[in-house]
């Protein structure tokens, strides 16, 4: 979700993205009822232990990693290589990594974990955008973008192919301060649906990214504040739902449909992150087919140097 124009620690402005001020609790009238409130403090995410097999029985074969970073060079800066080497994904897929390939820092240009690199940043905008992944195993093929010159500016999708399924991590645009940006993103919704059933149709499929979306009221921390804002207007809303319909399903709620207070971003306002006052925006989905293999969809929210917190995935291929 959003921030204002602050300066961050890689010198260029963060992407511009509707900051809106959480609500707070209505006090109860006299007489009424009393509002339930956090008495012992904010409630947090508890992230339980690991499942490293299917429900089926099957150990994990795959482990993949997805976050949105918020500046590739700040969030090195931040020790962010140091989780990553801790967590040790087979693939490792950034976001809003706002870096031209030309400009990356050693210490992630140079990464041995990774042999197998692959970046893409927005056209006309340095440092704008951008998506990474990295990966211990080279892929058959990788290709960038979703084939559409509207929609490939920015740097937004990288996708590669393995044997026997697609990995694509994607950066989706925002609705943006004002909703400037929505009907934009309706036609990027469309046209990202019909790019990701095209490769399903071939393979089945992995997406990983910031969707940029909330999709239901248990998805952020104050759901009625925020339906006319970026993130939660309907319309996105309504596009995410029809990628579900499509043929994908979101891996966190298949496995913890019921599970509260699991956001993985959190505005820098406000002290946002540690009141847990925050989104679920990034994303695992899969196509239906590998549900049966599916392990484990975890939110790291322990996992500092963004504003958004790490993202993993275990699957049995």
């Amino acid at each position: 979700m959003p921030k204002r124009g602050k300066k961050k620690d890689d010198g260029v402005l963060p992407e511009e993205k509707e900051e809106v001020a959480e609500p707070e609790p209505k006090k109860a009238k006299k007489g009424g009822a009393k509002v339930e409130k956090e008495a012992d403090g904010p409630i947090m995410y508890q992230d339980p232990p690991d499942k490293l097999s299917s429900s089926g029985g099957k150990k994990y074969t795959l482990k993949v990693t997805s976050w949105n970073v918020d500046g590739i060079r700040a969030w090195i800066k931040k020790k962010g290589l140091e989780w990553v080497r801790e967590e040790d994904p087979d693939v490792l897929c950034l976001q809003e990594t706002k870096c031209a390939e030309k400009q990356l820092p050693a210490d992630i240009r140079d990464m041995a974990e990774y042999p197998h690199k692959y970046w893409a940043c927005s056209d006309d905008k340095e440092g704008y955008s951008g998506v990474a992944l990295l990966s211990k195993v080279k892929p058959i093929d990788v290709t960038y973008g979703i084939g559409e010159e509207e929609h490939d500016k920015e740097g937004r999708v990288i996708s590669a192919e393995f044997p026997s399924y697609f990995l694509v991590t994607a950066y989706v645009p925002n609705a943006g301060r004002g909703l400037v940006r929505l009907e934009y993103r309706q036609r990027w919704d469309v046209a990202f649906r019909s790019y990701l059933q095209g490769l399903a149709a071939r393979k089945p499929l992995i997406l990983c990214g910031d969707l940029n979306v909330a999709h239901q009221e248990i998805d952020l921390k104050n759901p009625k504040g925020n339906k006319k804002n970026a993130g939660f207007t309907p319309e996105e809303r309504a596009g995410f739902g029809e990628l579900l319909k499509a043929g994908f399903s979101d891996t966190f709620r298949h496995l913890y449909p019921d599970t509260p207070y699991a956001y993985t971003f959190w505005t820098y306002m406000m002290n946002a992150r540690a009141k847990n006052v925050g989104w679920r925006l990034d994303y695992f989905l899969v196509s239906n087919g590998l549900l049966e293999g599916l392990c484990d969809s975890k939110i790291r929210s322990k996992g500092l140097g963004s504003d958004h917190c790490p993202i993993t995935l275990y699957l049995a291929m």
